[in-house]
């Protein structure tokens, strides 16, 4: 009531404007007269304020690791190693003798430090933890052949399996829609924090995912068979090479209506992204390795259980191979798989990562420290497995001039482990993702 009376008489108001404009001249000839030292001793008390303040700030934004070994992934490993975080990025890497910690800077010790974890084939985001209806986005069946199907459209960042990997030191993810299909959809590369999927998503377009054999035939309608798969890859690749040529030629006001399908195709036509086919028998290995010639398509082999019978075809054509979990079940398709397939393959010299995988029984997904693991106890060296879920990974999937290895300029993502991290007592301790940490829970 008092503040409307002031409002609404003028003569008040006037007084009120009267009475600021005498209390601000005061004030600027206090600072002006003999007084005005006083100024100059606040200004620099202010200064000094907001410097400490400042600085406080900046060494509270830095994150340091120090490990007792550090593995770098691009050079030998450190011991007593430090790795300094700065604004999302590595800004330093080294010995502890050489590498000092930034004053006021959060450090946080391990055992073992690795490069966050990278899993180059999953159905983390689409797929979850619950196995209801509401989190398995991971297949359409309503067609065989869907490259127009997005992963970013279907991906849920705050889905609680992609919590759960990520407190296993996984920080990437290749994910996408699952094998079933005879082409599912396209999948993404994402880190694996954050609330929203611009914000997480590294690749909006990564692959398209197909897949050869029994998992994709379907019952009473086409494909049935081997050689039906075949054809209608064929056929819907011929169209999108006769799409791609249209629009190419045609004037930007005549070019054919867009098809969503096609445009999709045409990408891995114009070897703009990979088809990646999921393959376990040799037949089925055979067979892609043939189409991608014929149409000149970028190839990722997945899966491929018995790769290692026909390690000389996929050498000669230069094509990697995502291999299929170790602790997949061993039957159908997959009944020869072998634990000591990675091994073969590299010695051979094809680049082999490792993957998550996808069945469809709770939870859907396994984690990618535990198949490094396995494949490092059956004929892959220590740095060998570590490098298939790290640094070749990076590499194969084209992301790794931002992960997959320990390098200043290079996002803050590291994986904190009391031990050897293939040692089946070892827990994760600590992850830290763009210089964040986002899980320290014992695991």
């Amino acid at each position: 009531m008092q503040n409307d009376k002031y409002r609404t008489n003028p003569h008040m108001r006037r007084r009120m404007n009267a009475e600021c404009r005498t209390m601000t001249d005061e004030r600027m000839a206090w600072f002006a007269n003999g007084r005005g030292a006083l100024s100059i001793t606040m200004r620099v008390w202010l200064a000094l304020t907001a410097f400490c303040i400042l600085n406080s700030a900046f060494a509270f934004a830095q994150t340091a690791v120090r490990a007792k070994t550090l593995y770098t992934m691009s050079g030998p490993p450190i011991q007593d190693g430090i790795v300094i975080m700065r604004d999302g990025k590595i800004v330093a890497v080294g010995p502890a003798a050489t590498t000092p910690i930034p004053a006021g800077a959060r450090v946080l010790e391990a055992a073992v430090a690795t490069p966050g974890l990278i899993d180059a084939h999953s159905t983390v985001g689409l797929s979850g933890i619950l196995n209801y209806a509401h989190d398995r986005d991971q297949i359409e069946h309503s067609e065989a052949i869907q490259p127009e199907l997005r992963a970013i459209d279907a991906y849920n960042c705050r889905e609680k399996l992609i919590e759960f990997v990520r407190s296993f030191g996984v920080t990437t993810i290749h994910t996408g829609h699952a094998p079933g299909e005879l082409i599912s959809g396209q999948t993404m590369i994402v880190k694996t924090v954050g609330d929203n999927v611009a914000e997480v998503t590294l690749v909006e377009s990564a692959a398209i995912a197909c897949t050869l054999g029994p998992a994709a035939q379907r019952g009473g309608g086409a494909p049935g068979t081997r050689g039906k798969m075949m054809a209608m890859l064929r056929e819907q690749f011929i169209k999108a090479q006769e799409y791609v040529k249209k629009q190419d030629a045609a004037e930007a006001d005549k070019k054919p209506d867009r098809n969503l399908r096609l445009e999709a195709l045409g990408r891995a036509l114009r070897g703009e992204i990979p088809l990646m086919v999921t393959a376990y028998r040799a037949q089925d290995i055979i067979s892609a390795l043939r189409l991608a010639n014929e149409f000149n398509i970028k190839l990722w082999l997945d899966g491929a259980a018995e790769a290692y019978m026909v390690i000389d075809e996929i050498k000669a054509a230069g094509v990697p191979v995502i291999l299929h979990p170790s602790m997949m079940r061993a039957s159908g398709d997959a009944e020869n798989m072998s634990f000591e397939t990675a091994a073969k393959l590299r010695k051979s010299g094809i680049t082999v990562v490792l993957q998550s995988g996808y069945e469809d029984y709770v939870p859907k997904a396994r984690v990618i420290l535990f198949e490094a693991a396995i494949a490092a106890a059956n004929g892959l060296t220590f740095d060998e497995a570590l490098r298939a879920i790290t640094i070749d990974s990076a590499r194969l999937l084209g992301v790794d001039k931002r992960v997959g290895s320990l390098e200043a300029g290079k996002d803050g993502d590291i994986a904190l482990f009391d031990g050897d991290p293939f040692e089946y007592t070892t827990h994760c301790i600590g992850v830290a993702i763009n210089g964040q940490i986002v899980s320290e829970t014992k695991r």
